[in-house]
């Protein structure tokens, strides 16, 4: 079950959200992509443990092509953490937990 803490971000929403107080980790993914699926949980987890402190934001890549073609998303997922609108990390491909607090902790 998906956690209601992480944000859904659009083409139309997407500047808004990066570029706010909080930072955030960007997941995007496709319903299709079975890496997508299997770290789904662990995005889920993530929202959960930074609430407050980092908003956690899926973008669906079939749905939202201007925002990962803006971000050069090639491969999926990719994940990448901003801060004030600014990138400061990415990761593409389906990676341990401890790899994504990492990335995390970076705009912490």
């Amino acid at each position: 079950m998906a956690s209601e803490k992480v944000i859904q971000g659009t083409d139309k929403t997407f500047d808004s959200i990066v570029n706010g107080e909080l930072p955030c980790l960007v997941d995007f993914w496709a319903p299709w992509c079975g890496p997508c699926k299997a770290i789904g949980p662990v995005i889920d987890q993530l929202a959960e443990e930074f609430a407050g402190k980092v908003n956690i934001v899926k973008v669906n890549v079939d749905d939202n092509q201007e925002t990962a073609g803006k971000f050069n998303v090639r491969a999926i997922p990719t994940l990448i953490v901003f801060k004030g609108g600014k990138v400061l990390g990415q990761i593409t491909g389906a990676v341990g937990k401890g790899q994504l607090v990492e990335l995390v902790n970076k705009a912490l």
